[in-house]
Protein backbone atom coordinates (compact mmCIF):
# COMPACT_ATOMS: atom_id res chain seq x y z
CA UNK A 1 0.00 0.00 0.00
CA UNK A 2 2.71 2.01 0.40
CA UNK A 3 4.26 2.03 -2.75
CA UNK A 4 1.21 2.53 -4.30
CA UNK A 5 0.14 5.64 -2.07
CA UNK A 6 3.71 7.14 -3.08
CA UNK A 7 4.41 6.02 -6.64
CA UNK A 8 5.08 8.83 -9.49
CA UNK A 9 1.86 8.03 -10.79
CA UNK A 10 -1.29 7.44 -9.20
CA UNK A 11 -4.56 5.44 -11.57
CA UNK A 12 -7.24 7.79 -12.17
CA UNK A 13 -9.59 5.45 -10.28
CA UNK A 14 -7.38 5.61 -7.29
CA UNK A 15 -7.08 9.08 -7.59
CA UNK A 16 -10.74 9.78 -7.06
CA UNK A 17 -10.68 7.45 -4.33
CA UNK A 18 -8.34 9.38 -2.50
CA UNK A 19 -9.68 12.96 -3.60
CA UNK A 20 -12.95 11.96 -2.84
CA UNK A 21 -12.92 9.70 0.43
CA UNK A 22 -11.92 11.81 2.92
CA UNK A 23 -15.01 13.92 2.05
CA UNK A 24 -17.26 10.83 2.80
CA UNK A 25 -15.48 11.08 5.90
CA UNK A 26 -15.85 14.39 7.10
CA UNK A 27 -19.95 13.93 6.17
CA UNK A 28 -20.17 10.81 8.11
CA UNK A 29 -17.87 12.19 11.18
CA UNK A 30 -20.69 14.95 11.24
CA UNK A 31 -23.34 13.00 11.06
CA UNK A 32 -22.58 10.39 13.76
CA UNK A 33 -20.26 12.09 16.55
CA UNK A 34 -19.64 15.98 15.89
CA UNK A 35 -23.40 17.22 15.17
CA UNK A 36 -24.44 15.10 18.27
CA UNK A 37 -22.09 16.89 20.64
CA UNK A 38 -22.11 19.56 19.42
CA UNK A 39 -26.40 20.01 19.38
CA UNK A 40 -26.22 18.31 23.07
CA UNK A 41 -23.85 21.51 24.42
CA UNK A 42 -26.01 23.91 22.30
CA UNK A 43 -23.48 25.33 20.49
CA UNK A 44 -24.06 26.62 16.78
CA UNK A 45 -23.72 23.41 14.12
CA UNK A 46 -20.66 25.52 12.54
CA UNK A 47 -18.32 24.05 15.16
CA UNK A 48 -19.68 20.68 14.44
CA UNK A 49 -18.25 20.51 10.91
CA UNK A 50 -14.75 22.18 12.03
CA UNK A 51 -14.49 19.09 14.21
CA UNK A 52 -15.35 16.71 11.70
CA UNK A 53 -13.05 17.98 9.38
CA UNK A 54 -10.07 17.74 12.40
CA UNK A 55 -11.50 14.34 13.19
CA UNK A 56 -10.24 13.26 9.33
CA UNK A 57 -8.06 16.21 8.26
CA UNK A 58 -5.40 15.31 11.20
CA UNK A 59 -5.37 11.53 11.06
CA UNK A 60 -4.63 12.27 6.92
CA UNK A 61 -1.41 14.94 8.10
CA UNK A 62 -0.37 11.92 10.20
CA UNK A 63 -1.05 9.73 7.79
CA UNK A 64 1.41 11.40 4.96
CA UNK A 65 4.29 12.19 7.83
CA UNK A 66 4.01 8.20 8.07
CA UNK A 67 4.34 7.35 4.93
CA UNK A 68 7.50 9.99 4.93
CA UNK A 69 8.95 8.04 8.32
CA UNK A 70 10.28 4.83 6.25
CA UNK A 71 12.65 6.73 4.31
CA UNK A 72 13.98 9.39 6.50
CA UNK A 73 13.85 7.60 9.91
CA UNK A 74 10.74 10.01 11.70
CA UNK A 75 7.70 11.42 10.83
CA UNK A 76 8.44 13.37 7.73
CA UNK A 77 6.82 14.85 4.23
CA UNK A 78 9.99 14.86 2.62
CA UNK A 79 9.18 12.46 -0.82
CA UNK A 80 5.63 12.20 0.30
CA UNK A 81 4.86 15.95 -1.05
CA UNK A 82 6.06 17.45 -4.27
CA UNK A 83 5.81 20.70 -5.71
CA UNK A 84 8.39 22.18 -2.63
CA UNK A 85 11.37 23.12 -4.35
CA UNK A 86 10.31 26.83 -3.85
CA UNK A 87 11.17 27.79 -7.64
CA UNK A 88 9.36 31.28 -7.28
CA UNK A 89 11.33 33.69 -6.49
CA UNK A 90 10.06 35.40 -2.79
CA UNK A 91 9.32 38.94 -4.19
CA UNK A 92 7.39 37.15 -6.75
CA UNK A 93 5.61 34.91 -4.96
CA UNK A 94 4.28 37.49 -2.45
CA UNK A 95 2.74 39.42 -5.33
CA UNK A 96 1.35 36.25 -7.17
CA UNK A 97 -0.06 35.08 -3.71
CA UNK A 98 -1.26 38.79 -2.86
CA UNK A 99 -3.26 38.52 -6.58
CA UNK A 100 -4.81 35.61 -5.89
CA UNK A 101 -6.19 36.15 -2.19
CA UNK A 102 -7.51 39.29 -3.69
CA UNK A 103 -9.22 36.85 -6.50
CA UNK A 104 -10.79 34.31 -4.01
CA UNK A 105 -12.52 36.57 -2.06
CA UNK A 106 -13.79 39.27 -4.65
CA UNK A 107 -14.91 36.00 -6.46
CA UNK A 108 -16.17 33.99 -4.03
CA UNK A 109 -18.58 36.95 -2.64
CA UNK A 110 -19.18 37.83 -5.40
CA UNK A 111 -20.37 34.26 -6.52
CA UNK A 112 -22.64 33.91 -3.41
CA UNK A 113 -25.59 34.02 -5.58
CA UNK A 114 -25.09 32.11 -7.55
CA UNK A 115 -24.55 29.46 -4.36
CA UNK A 116 -27.90 30.55 -3.49
CA UNK A 117 -29.62 30.10 -6.80
CA UNK A 118 -28.31 26.48 -7.09
CA UNK A 119 -28.86 25.66 -3.30
CA UNK A 120 -32.83 26.76 -4.25
CA UNK A 121 -32.99 24.80 -7.18
CA UNK A 122 -31.58 22.01 -6.82
CA UNK A 123 -30.24 21.05 -2.61
CA UNK A 124 -33.07 22.10 -0.24
CA UNK A 125 -33.72 18.81 0.21
CA UNK A 126 -30.09 19.05 1.69
CA UNK A 127 -30.55 17.83 5.78
CA UNK A 128 -27.72 19.54 7.19
CA UNK A 129 -28.76 22.11 9.68
CA UNK A 130 -28.00 25.63 8.61
CA UNK A 131 -27.73 24.25 4.83
CA UNK A 132 -28.03 27.18 2.62
CA UNK A 133 -25.70 29.39 -0.60
CA UNK A 134 -24.93 31.80 2.46
CA UNK A 135 -21.87 31.10 4.17
CA UNK A 136 -23.04 32.59 7.46
CA UNK A 137 -26.29 30.02 7.52
CA UNK A 138 -24.57 27.65 9.79
CA UNK A 139 -24.65 30.40 12.72
CA UNK A 140 -28.15 31.83 12.38
CA UNK A 141 -30.17 31.46 15.79
CA UNK A 142 -27.97 31.75 18.53
CA UNK A 143 -26.75 33.79 21.40
CA UNK A 144 -24.20 36.43 20.24
CA UNK A 145 -21.77 35.14 22.73
CA UNK A 146 -22.06 31.33 21.77
CA UNK A 147 -21.40 32.77 18.33
CA UNK A 148 -18.46 34.56 19.38
CA UNK A 149 -17.44 31.82 21.45
CA UNK A 150 -17.54 29.66 18.01
CA UNK A 151 -15.52 31.11 16.11
CA UNK A 152 -12.56 32.37 18.79
CA UNK A 153 -12.76 28.75 18.37
CA UNK A 154 -12.88 27.95 14.72
CA UNK A 155 -10.56 30.55 13.96
CA UNK A 156 -7.16 28.93 13.77
CA UNK A 157 -9.08 25.70 12.69
CA UNK A 158 -11.07 26.62 9.83
CA UNK A 159 -9.47 29.89 9.08
CA UNK A 160 -5.94 28.52 8.77
CA UNK A 161 -4.93 24.82 9.84
CA UNK A 162 -7.50 22.87 8.10
CA UNK A 163 -6.97 24.40 4.52
CA UNK A 164 -3.49 24.16 5.16
CA UNK A 165 -3.63 20.44 5.74
CA UNK A 166 -6.31 20.41 2.45
CA UNK A 167 -3.20 22.31 0.30
CA UNK A 168 -0.67 19.70 1.47
CA UNK A 169 -2.97 16.59 0.91
CA UNK A 170 -4.54 17.90 -2.07
CA UNK A 171 -2.11 19.53 -4.49
CA UNK A 172 1.22 18.84 -2.66
CA UNK A 173 0.53 15.11 -2.30
CA UNK A 174 -2.17 14.35 -4.98
CA UNK A 175 -2.06 16.86 -7.58
CA UNK A 176 1.63 16.00 -8.74
CA UNK A 177 0.62 12.33 -8.93
CA UNK A 178 -1.46 12.97 -11.93
CA UNK A 179 0.88 15.22 -12.93
CA UNK A 180 1.02 12.99 -16.22
CA UNK A 181 -2.80 13.99 -17.35
CA UNK A 182 -0.86 17.33 -17.99
CA UNK A 183 -2.91 20.52 -18.25
CA UNK A 184 -5.73 18.25 -17.30
CA UNK A 185 -4.24 17.54 -14.18
CA UNK A 186 -5.23 20.68 -12.37
CA UNK A 187 -8.20 20.46 -13.59
CA UNK A 188 -9.71 17.54 -12.40
CA UNK A 189 -7.93 18.19 -9.14
CA UNK A 190 -10.07 21.17 -8.83
CA UNK A 191 -13.08 19.55 -9.98
CA UNK A 192 -12.75 16.92 -7.01
CA UNK A 193 -11.47 18.98 -4.49
CA UNK A 194 -14.56 21.11 -5.14
CA UNK A 195 -16.87 18.15 -5.38
CA UNK A 196 -14.67 16.44 -2.06
CA UNK A 197 -16.76 18.86 -0.46
CA UNK A 198 -20.63 16.94 0.19
CA UNK A 199 -21.58 18.69 2.63
CA UNK A 200 -22.06 22.09 0.62
CA UNK A 201 -22.84 20.44 -2.96
CA UNK A 202 -24.16 23.76 -4.40
CA UNK A 203 -20.80 25.32 -3.94
CA UNK A 204 -18.90 23.44 -6.18
CA UNK A 205 -19.40 25.35 -9.23
CA UNK A 206 -18.01 28.66 -7.53
CA UNK A 207 -15.24 26.86 -6.18
CA UNK A 208 -14.38 25.55 -9.63
CA UNK A 209 -13.87 28.69 -11.07
CA UNK A 210 -11.97 30.40 -7.88
CA UNK A 211 -9.44 27.80 -7.04
CA UNK A 212 -8.82 26.67 -10.69
CA UNK A 213 -6.14 29.69 -11.04
CA UNK A 214 -3.96 28.52 -7.75
CA UNK A 215 -4.49 25.01 -8.80
CA UNK A 216 -3.40 25.38 -12.21
CA UNK A 217 -0.21 28.32 -10.84
CA UNK A 218 0.92 25.00 -8.72
CA UNK A 219 0.97 22.83 -11.62
CA UNK A 220 2.40 24.94 -13.91
CA UNK A 221 5.42 26.62 -11.76
CA UNK A 222 5.50 23.34 -9.22
CA UNK A 223 5.39 25.79 -5.95
CA UNK A 224 2.50 24.59 -3.39
CA UNK A 225 3.08 27.92 -1.86
CA UNK A 226 1.08 29.58 -4.23
CA UNK A 227 -2.14 27.59 -3.36
CA UNK A 228 -1.50 27.52 0.40
CA UNK A 229 -0.60 31.51 -0.08
CA UNK A 230 -4.28 31.66 -1.60
CA UNK A 231 -6.13 29.28 0.38
CA UNK A 232 -4.95 29.44 4.12
CA UNK A 233 -4.59 33.22 3.42
CA UNK A 234 -7.89 33.93 1.94
CA UNK A 235 -9.70 32.02 4.66
CA UNK A 236 -7.64 33.30 7.50
CA UNK A 237 -8.40 37.28 6.35
CA UNK A 238 -12.05 36.34 5.91
CA UNK A 239 -12.58 34.16 9.20
CA UNK A 240 -10.38 37.30 11.35
CA UNK A 241 -12.49 39.66 9.80
CA UNK A 242 -15.54 37.95 10.57
CA UNK A 243 -14.93 37.31 14.09
CA UNK A 244 -14.22 40.96 14.47
CA UNK A 245 -17.18 42.15 13.13
CA UNK A 246 -18.88 39.80 15.24
CA UNK A 247 -17.17 40.32 18.13
CA UNK A 248 -17.80 44.43 17.31
CA UNK A 249 -21.49 43.62 16.48
CA UNK A 250 -21.22 44.74 12.94
CA UNK A 251 -23.11 41.85 11.68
Amino acid sequence: MRKLLLADRHSLPLSIALHLVPGILIVAAYQFLAAPLVTAIGYPIFLAWAIALVVVLVPILFGLLWLGAHDNGRLSLRGVLRYTGRPIPRGRLIAAVAGLIVWMTVVSLALTPLDNLIFDTFFTWVPFEGAGGSATTYLDGYAHSLLVTTMLICLPLTGFALPLIEELYFRGFLLPRIAHLRAGAPVLNTVLFSIYHFWAPWTVLSKVIFLFPAVWLVWRKQDIRLSIGMHAGTTLLMATVGTVALALGLV
